[in-house]
């Protein structure tokens, strides 16, 4: 036993030995102890989170010699012969099947035969079958009607970790449990307990990243631990330290990646280059570094968003101080921007054969990204000051021809100074030549955008906008839906550049609109009907019989 790997050695051998699944646990015995149970069991749940193992406990639990004879002993250490046989895998009633091997209806087919023979030794026939979405079509079929009326004494225990791909009539069929993922609280203490029973010698820090990096996994969790506590045994007085499981996993301190993005946010690419080369000496790995930096992100932005990180076990409170300190110089957009650039370099891997390569140039291109949000920042600051004294400026001198004015004899046509402030007064733009334009129909709108060169806006005009009504300064419409979605604001700002005057689109739900195309089209049909039954057209026709006419225009 001692020879075992320790995922094995300590696979839970009755319900309560399961970490974080107590509900379905509880569930699970009293259906049993109530006689209840359904005909077919459904368990889901990430990798190495217990499917296999619970899915042996039910076959036990069912099949337990105490359960007919309760002068038998059966508990950890101390197990009766039938679930002795379970645990050994030998028990002739208890079939595990690999779905992910035998996937064809011929199986399903040998399994649905063996069924309907009655157990040998035990109370049920036990099917667990493993990755069962990996069945064929024809497979899932085959079992849905001995999975609805199975024999009394059988029972189907089925385990995946895609339960979206398995069958909407199989899942309706089957008493479904999710198994959650297991909290790093939970994987912690579990960890400690087994390091203290094995005799190593590993740090809380090296643990709580073990916890960490198998993603709520007991079974991962245990395996990366068995990794670890074999480094140690050749050298039984070394404690193993954060570091070295950092080392052992290619995983880059979290320290160093805050840092390192320090150095992209000042805009120090040599300095960023450097850091992020030390990690590669380190033996870094490519897609755990992306990983951490999203990781690291993610704490920037519940910093901007959420205030100060409380204490938990992902980040020490150095990192904490380093997350407060460094998240002032970056804010939600350039996050958002350094975000999905990271994931796409995640899949940029794939492709790429060289990944240190890969890495450089993306601290570059998030150096350059920084660079360029400064860049639009400083820009739009200034355009923001200038507006401002601009429209400053024009407040003085509107004050002044109020001052005027009034010096006139005029003040009494006006009721306040306040009124007069908020009267709109005349854009500079006003008196370029295009204040002049006059449009006076949909057709100088559509002759205007082709002046001006805005293809986008006249193709729109004219296919995707179906006009209802038009006034100066008031344009009534309904549109398809290829209409562009920005295709509203666009025309009014060119409205109001083009005239100098504010325009009101507003929208119409008449149906019966047509379109400028949709008008000429219809047009120019009439006018080839009308033409085919003039003694022209059906001269030529008798002379071109295979001649088609498709259009008609007129000489210039």
């Amino acid at each position: 036993m001692t020879k075992k790997i320790l995922a094995l050695k300590y696979r839970p051998q009755e319900f309560k030995d399961l970490i974080g699944q107590e509900v379905m646990s509880e569930t699970i015995t009293n259906a049993i102890k109530l006689d209840k149970t359904p005909n077919a069991y459904l368990l889901t749940g990430i990798r190495g989170i217990g499917k296999t193992t619970t899915a042996r406990l039910i076959a036990k639990a069912l099949n337990c010699e105490k359960n007919n004879n309760t002068n038998v002993i059966c508990s950890d250490g101390n197990f009766c012969n039938t679930c002795q046989e379970i645990i050994n895998s030998n028990h002739i009633d208890i079939l595990e099947m690999d779905a992910a091997s035998k996937t064809g209806i011929d199986d399903i087919r040998e399994l649905i035969e063996n069924s309907k023979y009655s157990p040998t030794s035990a109370k049920y026939k036990i099917f667990i079958i493993d990755e069962v979405h990996m069945l064929s079509k024809q497979a899932f079929n085959g079992l849905l009607k001995t999975l609805e009326e199975p024999p009394s004494s059988l029972k189907f225990i089925l385990a995946t970790t895609e339960v979206r791909k398995i069958p909407v009539t199989i899942l309706s069929r089957c008493q479904r449990f999710d198994l959650k993922r297991v909290s790093i609280n939970k994987l912690c203490v579990h960890l400690k307990n087994i390091s203290n029973n094995e005799k190593g010698n590993i740090s809380d820090e090296a643990i709580q990243l073990i916890a960490r990096t198998s993603e709520g996994s007991v079974r991962d969790a245990i395996s990366l631990l068995d990794r670890a506590l074999i480094s140690q045994f050749i050298t039984t007085d070394k404690t193993i330290t954060e570091q070295d499981v950092r080392k052992m996993l290619g995983l880059a301190d979290k320290g160093k990646v805050i840092s390192l993005l320090k150095e992209v946010l000042s805009g120090n690419e040599k300095e960023a280059i450097r850091s992020l080369n030390e990690l590669i000496s380190d033996g870094l790995d490519a897609k755990n570094f992306l990983n951490d930096v999203l990781e690291v992100l993610y704490l920037f932005s519940r910093r901007i968003n959420l205030g100060p990180i409380e204490k938990d076990l992902s980040i020490s409170e150095t990192e904490i101080e380093m997350v407060d300190k460094y998240s002032k110089n970056i804010d939600i957009q350039d996050i958002s921007l350094f975000w999905q650039l990271t994931i796409k370099t995640i899949d940029d891997l794939r492709i790429v054969g060289n990944e240190n390569l890969t890495l450089e140039m993306y601290i570059m291109q998030l150096t350059h990204l920084k660079g360029l949000n400064l860049e639009k920042k400083d820009i739009g600051r200034s355009e923001q000051d200038i507006s401002s004294r601009e429209n400053y400026s024009n407040e003085k001198n509107e004050e002044k021809n109020i001052e005027t004015k009034l010096s006139n004899g005029t003040k009494s046509q006006l009721k306040s100074t306040n009124q007069i402030k908020t009267s709109p007064s005349k854009n500079i733009n006003e008196t370029n030549e295009k204040s002049k334009i006059k449009i006076t129909s949909f057709q100088d709108l559509i002759d205007l955008s082709n002046k001006e060169k805005e293809i986008e806006l006249k193709y729109d005009l004219e296919r995707n906008v179906k006009l209802v009504s038009f006034k100066k300064g008031k344009i009534d419409i309904s549109f398809n839906e290829k209409l562009n979605k920005n295709f509203i604001k666009n025309l009014t700002e060119k409205l109001l550049n083009w005239t100098g005057e504010r325009w009101i689109i507003s929208l119409s739900k008449n149906v019966k609109a047509k379109s400028i195309y949709e008008k000429n089209l219809e047009n120019q049909n009439n006018t080839i009907k009308e033409f085919k039954t003039s003694k022209v057209a059906k001269d030529f026709e008798s002379a071109f019989p295979d001649a088609e006419l498709i259009e008609i225009k007129e000489e210039e």
